[in-house]
C-alpha cells in the first residue's frame, strides 16, 4: 500500500468511527470525549513534545513510533475540524514550488 494511500484509509477510519462506541474505538474516544475538540489538541501538543524529544534523544525507533502518533492525532485534528485531507494535499502541493 502507498503511503498516502496508508493515510488517506486512517483518515478514513477516523471519521467513519466518529459515531462508534468509545469503548471499542480510540477514534470515538476522541470525538466524544467531554473535552470535545480540545481533547485532540492536548493529545496533538503532547504527541508533538513527545517526537521532539525523541529526536534531541536521537532514538530512531521511538522517533518512529511518537512520530506516528503525531500523524494520527493530526489526521484527527483534521478530522474533528471537518477538514478533508485532500484540502491538505492541494496545500501541499502547492507549497511544493516553495519548498524546492
Amino acid at each position: 500500500m502507498s503511503e498516502i494511500n496508508i493515510l488517506s484509509s486512517i483518515f478514513a477510519q477516523i471519521k467513519a468511527n466518529k459515531d462508534k462506541n468509545p469503548a471499542n474505538s480510540y477514534s470515538a474516544r476522541l470525538y466524544q470525549s467531554k473535552k470535545g475538540k480540545n481533547k485532540v489538541l492536548e493529545k496533538l501538543g503532547e504527541e508533538a513534545v513527545e517526537t521532539i524529544i525523541a529526536a534531541k534523544d536521537g532514538n530512531k525507533e521511538q522517533l518512529i513510533n511518537e512520530m506516528a502518533d503525531l500523524w494520527f492525532h493530526s489526521l484527527a485534528t483534521l478530522a474533528i475540524h471537518e477538514v478533508e485531507l485532500t484540502d491538505l494535499f492541494d496545500e501541499l502541493q502547492r507549497r511544493q514550488k516553495v519548498y524546492k
